[in-house]
């Protein structure tokens, strides 16, 4: 589902001016979004339902902080991030919650925003992307870092839908053989 920049634009400027009405909009478009990525994690609908809460909290509190001419995506799904992190970190085995958080993250469905890890695996991240082809790297983009389904990313690069899940299939692969070996 895409949302309109513009669209949320006007929204944080409406929350800004203390909107509820714009509040509980932006909340919508993000709602369903936000309980997918935190269950690749949580595995608890009710837990990702209250991290939604809790983040969105966050958000009407700390409203004054808002700027409509960044996007909100990265911000809100921080938040999100941030209370997952929380949450397992009551998990005694650090090398028990890495792996888990690496593997769910990694077999995430197109509609997951990227997978947002440590420092450390963002940057181990970023180093297999590397070794994916141009192709490859700018279909992972669109789809992990621009959230487009692949129906968009076709129609933006005038390729298939199966050659997109081709693209992605593949880059899958590469980006886990090169966890595998060097993320240890």
């Amino acid at each position: 589902m895409y949302i309109d920049p513009k669209l949320e634009q006007k929204l944080i400027a409406g929350i800004l001016n203390d909107d509820e009405a714009a509040f509980c909009e932006l909340y919508a478009l993000y709602k369903s979004r936000l309980i997918y990525f935190s269950m690749q994690f949580v595995k608890s609908q009710e837990f990702a339902k209250d991290m939604l809460q809790d983040a969105f909290l966050s958000v009407w509190q700390n409203r004054r902080f808002l700027n409509p001419n960044v996007p909100f995506a990265p911000y809100i799904y921080t938040i999100v991030r941030n209370r997952i992190l929380n949450v397992l970190a009551g998990i005694d085995r650090e090398q028990e919650l890495k792996k888990a958080i690496l593997s769910n993250a990694l077999e995430a469905s197109n509609d997951t925003e990227e997978a947002l890890f440590s420092a450390d695996m963002e940057q181990l991240l970023e180093k297999a992307v590397t070794a994916l082809t141009v192709q490859q790297k700018r279909v992972f983009e669109m789809s992990r870092k621009e959230m487009k389904t692949h129906k968009e990313i076709a129609g933006e690069l005038n390729i298939s839908v199966y050659t997109v899940q081709q693209h992605i299939s593949t880059a899958l692969k590469v980006i886990r053989t090169y966890f595998t070996k060097y993320g240890r």
